[in-house]
């Protein structure tokens, strides 16, 4: 029976990351994985979904060219071609991957992955061969997939979920999309600028209801404004897929309504891969699909622990590498700082993009904080509206009593760039002041965090 010090089910960003890191602590590590390295994020989300926005972005500057003095005519969206690529960014990455576990001397075992008591791992080939592992430490890291609802069930021609709008045969004229969360709005804008008629609906009050009001409101105007239809407070009841279009029924506020679209999208959330890992039989506990850990992710049986979307932190890739990092130091006998999920940078990739961290303000005001809040629309900024980007705004949000920073929340183009210096900034307990008196160059984007700084404090020059 082959033994290693870390054995790691699930090759995702969480996964991937941690065997890495306990390679670099001097550990035998190997990592099972039964479909591509690199998980969902590489192979079929974060890297492939950018690839495609990516496309949908070129296209739109194309059509648009007038507006920067270029006479561009007869330009296509080749949704075939924007596919391909896509496919073949995710597959360079994978291959990364596949190098960074022979540079790091970790074994890739193919396969599905089960614990056995004992400190074991079972795990059966493609062809239905078993075998066991033995390793000190387990780390769980599985991920989650599409979560389908009971009245849209997917299947994956007509009712799809996020992989399969990946890689369509053909681009539908007419798209559904259910929910409009970062996977939802994301399709949205794509198929919407490369020439498909999109609807949104969603059943909270607003699109993106996990961001900031102001935000929603605002990317609600921009969709809008591309010619998007938004449904909110809504309801998809049930789906008729016998015809050759998809007909959805549709609980609306002013009423029951029909709409008609060649593919419908499910895009309600993810749910946990859980099922068939020997939970039960070891004595793992979860609860509401979510394995408990401690804040190093050990769980309740000695040397099995869980990282990731199986746990109850963000479902998010950083998150996921972040949670790995700490999990195998600690392992390691090192002292690694828990994570304050207080300072998880989100960001959403469509256009314009969202970018947030902490709290938002009624989240601010709920918590008990008298707040001083800045905002700064990118209308009055010299690079947006150079780069014809004028959409959006950065607001921030400060404890009036000490000046901490509480949280921000962007939307414009390229905000998921300029996240990184509030979290940053959040991490170093730098105050209000300290980023009104933060030299930004000019003439740029990030401008904006500064001055949005200085709205809050009353010291704003550029509005």
């Amino acid at each position: 029976m082959s033994k290693y010090d870390v054995i790691v089910i699930g090759s995702g960003p969480g996964g991937y990351v941690a065997a890495i890191r306990a390679s670099q602590l001097g550990m035998k590590v190997g990592v099972v994985e039964k479909e591509e390295l690199g998980g969902i994020c590489l192979n079929w989300g974060c890297i492939p979904t950018k690839a495609l926005l990516k496309s949908a972005n070129v296209f739109e500057y194309v059509k648009h060219a007038k507006d920067y003095g270029i006479e561009i005519k007869g330009a296509e969206a080749d949704f075939a071609s924007m596919v391909k690529r896509s496919r073949e960014v995710a597959g360079s990455m994978s291959k990364g991957v596949q190098f960074l576990f022979k540079k790091n001397k970790i074994d890739q075992i193919s396969g599905h992955g089960k614990l056995k008591k004992g400190n074991k791992v079972e795990v059966t080939d493609a062809a239905g061969k078993k075998i066991d592992y033995e390793a000190k430490h387990i780390i769980l890291a599985t991920g989650g997939r599409s979560r389908e609802l009971p009245n849209l069930p997917i299947d994956g021609k007509k009712i799809i979920g996020y992989r399969q709008a990946m890689v369509l045969d053909k681009q539908p004229k007419k798209l559904l999309v259910v929910g409009s969360g970062a996977i939802g709005v994301e399709f949205a804008y794509f198929y919407n600028a490369i020439g498909t008629e999109v609807t949104v609906v969603e059943f909270m009050p607003r699109i993106v209801p996990v961001e900031d009001e102001e935000v929603s409101k605002q990317l609600e105007k921009s969709f809008k404004k591309s010619g998007m239809t938004i449904h909110t407070n809504s309801e998809v009841t049930k789906v008729d897929t016998s015809g050759k279009t998809c007909v959805a029924t549709v609980k609306t506020p002013g009423g029951e309504i029909k709409l008609e679209a060649d593919v419908v999208l499910s895009a309600v959330g993810v749910t946990t891969n859980l099922e068939n890992l020997g939970l039960e039989e070891v004595g793992v506990k979860h609860d509401k699909g979510k394995v408990l850990v401690d804040p190093f992710y050990k769980t309740n049986v000695p040397g099995v622990y869980a990282i990731g979307d199986i746990t109850s932190g963000p479902a998010l890739a950083h998150v996921a590498s972040a949670e790995g990092i700490i999990c195998v130091e600690k392992i390691a006998g090192h002292n690694p700082e828990p994570l304050n999920y207080n300072n998880i940078p989100g960001c959403t990739y469509c256009s314009p993009e969202i970018a947030s961290v902490g709290y938002t303000e009624e989240a601010a005001k709920k918590a008990g904080y008298e707040i001083k809040v800045g905002k700064f629309p990118f209308t009055a900024s010299g690079k947006a509206k150079a780069a014809g980007a004028p959409d959006g705004f950065v607001k921030v949000i400060f404890d009036a009593k000490y000046g901490e920073f509480l949280g921000a929340h962007m939307i414009g183009a390229n905000v998921t760039e300029m996240i990184a210096e509030v979290v940053a900034a959040r991490k170093l307990e730098t105050t209000g002041h300290e980023i009104v008196k933060t030299v930004h160059p000019h003439p740029t984007m990030s401008e904006a965090v500064m001055e949005a700084a200085a709205a809050a404090y009353g010291e704003v020059i550029h509005l």
